[in-house]
């Protein structure tokens, strides 16, 4: 089975087992006394939804039919999901997310908390959705800047990389770092284009840095991630780091950007200085 065809089986399946899970009372309908299978029946789920009863079929069938987002939220509501169940099915639907599900509460948990003050030698933050630092450790303040003492806009990786003159010193070739970072915000944009926020941000940022309104014309995307990074630090020197993030497990909108120092470089023992004074 091809990939396409078992993302129209996923969504089938999902959609009928949803659909077995709802009594009618919850959705103000009438039991009645001659249902031989729990939960509602198609045309109920299609009527309730505003869509038609072939249709809806044709999707529990499996069929490779387009699905828009104004029917994947009213069959949300309709089935009552919850919102890893409605991000679910925006997924299996192949479509982007809504931006009130990328809303989020702006901190993390003491656990995950926790796992960043744990990687003491590497400076270590969680982004948001929108590229927000919301949570960091004791290295990454000292390595990219003190982030608590920065307002939210000032937090923000790609308005940092793009204002902050700092960063400019920082980073070894800032030109390489900031248009690859461009490509990769860029890159990520199309999942979010209802949000209002985001296009405020661009205007916002072109009205900020000549570089960013040069490179954001040029449409440039860049899906991989940095592997390595090479900072010229105010106080330790040279420092050269492996850089990796993950996914947050339990809120795929955040990500966890890890900068391990490189073996081979003494950047860990100039961590471990920084760290002491």
């Amino acid at each position: 089975m091809n990939n396409e065809k078992h993302r129209y089986k996923e969504l089938a399946d999902f959609l009928k087992t949803r659909r077995a899970k709802i009594l009618p009372s919850q959705v103000a309908l009438s039991s009645g006394t001659r249902r031989r299978t729990p939960g509602l029946r198609r045309e109920e789920v299609a009527q309730l939804a505003g869509i038609g009863v072939t249709w809806y079929t044709w999707l529990e069938q499996g069929r490779p039919i387009h699905v828009s987002t104004q029917v994947i939220e009213s069959l949300s509501k309709v089935l009552l999901l919850d919102k890893q169940e409605r991000i679910h099915l925006y997924l299996l639907a192949n479509q982007p997310l809504p931006a009130d599900i990328q809303r989020y509460q702006g901190t993390v948990s003491p656990i995950l908390q926790h796992v960043l003050d744990s990687l003491i030698f590497c400076p270590s933050f969680v982004m948001d959705q929108r590229w927000n630092v919301i949570a960091w450790n004791k290295a990454a303040c000292l390595v990219l800047g003190d982030f608590s003492k920065m307002n939210v806009r000032e937090r923000n990786v790609v308005w940092g990389m793009f204002t902050n003159n700092k960063y400019k010193q920082l980073f070894v070739d800032w030109n390489l770092h900031a248009k690859g970072l461009l490509g990769r915000f860029r890159s990520t944009c199309g999942q979010y284009i209802e949000d209002s926020w985001l296009a405020q941000f661009i205007d916002d940022l072109k009205m900020q840095s000549i570089e960013f309104n040069l490179w954001w014309s040029l449409h440039e995307i860049q899906s991989n991630g940095e592997k390595y990074k090479q900072l010229n630090h105010p106080v330790a020197g040279r420092l050269d780091f492996e850089v990796s993030n993950f996914d947050v497990s339990d809120n795929s909108c955040l990500k966890l950007i890890v900068h391990v120092p490189l073996s081979g470089t003494d950047t860990a023992t100039k961590m471990k200085s920084l760290l002491d004074e």
